[in-house]
C-alpha cells in the first residue's frame, strides 16, 4: 500500500519502519476488539499522509502521459495546488450535486452523514445526540453513503 502511495520502494520501507514504530509507542492505545491489522493499516495509511504533505510531493496523471524525447512515456506531472476558473465551477456542481442527494435522504440518514461529514461529529458524538447505540450509527452512515452513491451515478447518468 505505501509503495502505491509513496512511488519510491525505499522511502515506502522507511515508512514501514516509522509505522511500526509509532506502532510500537502507541500499543497501550490499540483496542482488542478489532482486528489488529485493521489497526496497523490505519496507522501505516496516516503516517503515509503525513509524509506526503510534509514533502508536498507532486501528483501525476496516471491518464495523461506524454511522450519524452526518447519516445518513453514518462508522467505528466499536475500542479494539485493551482485553481482555475473551470476547477472552481466542477467543484461547486459537485458540492451542488452531492448537497441535493444528501437533501434527498430520508431523516434517520440525513441527520447522520450530516452530523458526521458535514459537522465532523465521530460515532460516540453521533449516538449521544440521536440517543441511538453506536452501532445503529455506523449502519446508518454506511446505508447513507450507500443511498448517495445510487443517487449520484443515476444524476451522473440522467
Amino acid at each position: 500500500m505505501l509503495k502505491k502511495m509513496v512511488y519510491d520502494p525505499i522511502q515506502a520501507e522507511d515508512l514501514v519502519q516509522e509505522t511500526f514504530l509509532k506502532a510500537f509507542r502507541a500499543l497501550e492505545s490499540y483496542n482488542p476488539e478489532h482486528a489488529f491489522s485493521t489497526w496497523l493499516y490505519k496507522i501505516a495509511r496516516n503516517n503515509c499522509i503525513d509524509f506526503i504533505r510534509k514533502k508536498k510531493l507532486q501528483t501525476y496523471s496516471m491518464e495523461n502521459p506524454i511522450e519524452g524525447k526518447d519516445g518513453e512515456r514518462q508522467r505528466e506531472y499536475e500542479d494539485t495546488e493551482a485553481v482555475t476558473p473551470e476547477r472552481e465551477i466542477i467543484q461547486k456542481e459537485r458540492s451542488n450535486l452531492i448537497q441535493l442527494a444528501i437533501d434527498d435522504l430520508p431523516k434517520k440518514y440525513h441527520e447522520a452523514i450530516v452530523l458526521r461529514h458535514q459537522e465532523d461529529k465521530s460515532y460516540e458524538e453521533i449516538a449521544l445526540l440521536l440517543n441511538i447505540p453506536i452501532g445503529t450509527v455506523k449502519a446508518r452512515i454506511f446505508r447513507a453513503r450507500e443511498m448517495l452513491k445510487v443517487a449520484l451515478k443515476n444524476k451522473i447518468l440522467n
